[in-house]
Formats: C-alpha cells, structure tokens, sequence
C-alpha cells in the first residue's frame, strides 16, 4: 500500500505495478492536489541546494552520489511519461541559474568551477554573452546546464494516476488517512490492511507519522501571465526559453509553458516559514514587482492568476527515507523538495519492498537518514519551535554545514 499521491507516491505505485502483488494508492484529495501539483513543474538536479554547496558539505563523491538523486529521478519520470503516453507539457528547457551582485558572480563561479570538476556540463556567462542569454540588466553572470526540463505537475500526476489504474492499481482518491494500526491505516471512510505500507504523504501529523517533528512546511507562491507574444518572448529569452532562478536567499524562479505563458514563484522571508498560510496577494504582487524590475519590457504583460502552497522540507534541505526500526514494513518518504527527488525517493522505497534495490543504492539510507545531525538538534527544536530553528538549520546547511563523513553505514 502507497500513502500518497504526489510525485514520490506516485513512482512508488508505478514500480510496485505489475510485479503480481496488490497494489493499493490512497490519496485524501486528488493526485497531486498538493504539492506537486502547485509546483513549478521544474525537473532539474537544483532544489534548495546547488551543486558546490553538495561539494562543500559532502565532498566530491558525496555530491556526485547526491546529484545523482535527482537525475534519476528525472530520468524515471521521462521514462513513465513515455510509457505512459499521456500529455504532461512536457518542455525540453536548459537551466540557467542567474547571479545578482557580486555576491552572485561568486555562486555562478562556484558552481561552474564544480559542475566542470565533477565532469558535468556547464557553460558560464558574464558581461554581453550574458546580455545574449538573458534579456535582463538585472543580473551579473549566470551558470548554463542542459538535459533538464519543465512539466505541469498536475497533468503529470494525474495522467500517471490514470497508467496506474489502466495498470490494475487500485487508486482511491479522496481517502483521507487518518489512522495507523499494526498493519492497517485508517481513512475517514474504510480501511487497508497491508503487507507493505509506504507513507509518501506530506503534512501528516503525529498520529500518523511520529517523524512530524522533524519536517516543515515552507510557504511558496506561483502566478502566471496571459500568453507572451513572440517579440515579448524573444525580448526575455533571446537565445531560446530557460528555466531559471537567481541566487538571492529567498529566490525568484520563472520558466515558459508550451502555452507560451510565463509561470513565475517566489517567496518573502517574513511568510516563507510562517505559522498560518497568507492568502492575500502581497507576497506574489512583490515577487511580481521584482521580476517587472528585472525586465521593464515586459511591464505591460498581465499576471491572471495567482497560487500559494506549502512544501515540505527537512532541516538540512535533504530528504529522510527510512524503514521504521520497530515496525520495519512500514516505509516513510519525507521532506522532499523538488518532483525529481521525490519521484528518486518513492520509487527507492519501492524497490526495498522489492527487494530490488540498486548494487551501492543502500548508502542514501545513510544519507537521508532521519537521526543525522543538524545545527539545532530536534531537543532543542521542542524549546524554541520550529519557525526559529528551521531557518537556523536551513541557512546552516546551505552556507556552512559540512558533512564529509555522512553516506553509507
């Protein structure tokens, strides 16, 4: 049994099918009704974390075991939309992450020098090669990789909702899990008895999920425009469409639809770790106002629409997977940021109720396990609540945290 219909469910219930056990998915809305479809659609290594952070904290073969994470995760997801058939707009879009300031010009140099010396594909701009790639003054260099790619991540999940029924998987959506007993989880309307459980659900509390604690729930906004002319689009993008964000703390990020929309997200340090949701558009008209800063071409292009979510993210910006050490078929995905992580981090839980995993796959249990260590430990967590010590824990990691011994156990 799957809980959870989001990318990482999803891929779970996708490797689960059609090896001859009984596969059951419960979703308490729609698949991908909360984060995943309120993402941004975008399936590139970057998350939270770049590259040369992975190599400052992990070192070289840490980061090349992290980065590989999310490749696959790309690499399966483009595997099941094929198989599958189904219309997810899907776009073949380079990234490009864009430096402002000087500080900027050191994080796009910092990534290249890693990106080059891990053997990655990278290609730097600065000065008018930037001008060529970015229609923008706004910023002073940025970073170039390819094989990386944009979705909506509601037509994602629900045409993979629709190749696992086709596939003989029984998926419940509206089925609230409420409950944990032994083998058994509870919904608001029936019950599932299972050999296997793996809970891939976000925002559970800690009647279902004792690890509660140790995930939080990020606030982040999205908006986009009326379709972009062919002028407005060259105007943005002059050598072709990217998906791309900046470096500042808490990032802008935009990318093209196959609708030739712009779809732009972004956040404010005062509601990105906020108690209570903001529903007002403040905090999506200021991210707009930036992005008209950066490109006053495009001053007259109408944003229709507005959206807000909550993603899920540990301390550290890494996801946790585990088996539960006293209850050892029950199987936890948690934390995850990005639809490629998440799709690796489901389908990696899968292949361990499988039996299947990977030769050298058991060292992200390592990696991702839910007792390695952090700035503000969970004790210290309890005293002075999770909106202080989440940012705390998640500047740490991304700016100083160095975890070189961190991996297989």
């Amino acid at each position: 049994m799957v809980v959870g219909g989001g990318a990482a469910g999803l891929a779970a219930a996708a490797r689960l099918m059609g090896t001859g056990k009984k596969v059951v998915l419960l979703e308490g809305n729609i698949c991908g009704g909360s984060s995943t479809g309120k993402s941004a659609g975008f399936l590139t290594p970057d998350s939270e974390l770049e590259l040369s952070q992975l190599v400052r904290r992990f070192g070289i073969q840490g980061a090349k075991d992290l980065w590989a994470v999310p490749v696959r995760g790309i690499e399966r997801m483009l595997e099941l939309i094929g198989k599958g058939g189904f219309d997810c707009d899907l776009q073949k879009q380079d990234s490009l992450f864009l430096g402002k300031g000087k500080g900027g010009i050191k994080a796009v140099q910092e990534e290249d020098s890693s990106r080059r010396g891990l053997g990655y594909d990278s290609q730097i701009y600065m000065g008018d090669e930037l001008r060529s790639a970015i229609g923008s003054s706004g910023y002073t260099a940025a970073v170039r990789y390819r094989n990386t790619y944009g979705v909506d991540g509601l037509r994602y999940a629900q045409g993979l909702k629709g190749m696992l029924i086709d596939g003989g998987v029984g998926v419940y959506e509206s089925s609230r899990a409420v409950a944990l007993s032994g083998h058994t989880v509870k919904t608001h309307m029936g019950s599932v008895t299972a050999d296997q459980i793996i809970f891939c659900a976000d925002k559970l509390g800690p009647e279902l999920n004792r690890y509660a604690w140790n995930v939080y729930h990020e606030q982040t906004f999205l908006s986009i425009t009326e379709p972009l002319s062919a002028a407005e689009q060259k105007s943005m993008f002059p050598l072709e469409p990217f998906q791309c964000w900046d470096s500042d703390l808490v990032y802008s990020y935009y990318r093209m639809t196959g609708s030739k929309r712009l779809l732009l997200g972004g956040g404010s340090l005062l509601t990105t770790y906020a108690r209570h949701d903001s529903t007002t558009s403040g905090v999506v008209d200021h991210v707009i106002s930036g992005f008209r800063r950066a490109f006053p071409q495009l001053s007259s292009v109408r944003f229709i629409q507005f959206w807000m979510g909550r993603i899920d993210m540990t301390r550290d910006l890494l996801p946790t997977v585990l088996r539960e050490p006293d209850a050892p078929w029950v199987h936890r995905v948690l934390g995850c940021v990005g639809l490629p992580w998440a799709t690796f981090c489901g389908d990696f839980a899968a292949r361990q109720v499988l039996a299947e995993a990977e030769t050298g796959d058991e060292k992200y249990y390592g990696y991702f396990d839910v007792n390695r260590k952090f700035l503000v430990p969970i004790w210290l967590e309890r005293v002075i609540g999770k909106r202080l010590a989440f940012p705390l824990n998640n500047a740490w990691a991304k700016y100083y945290q160095r975890d070189v011994r961190a991996g297989p156990r």
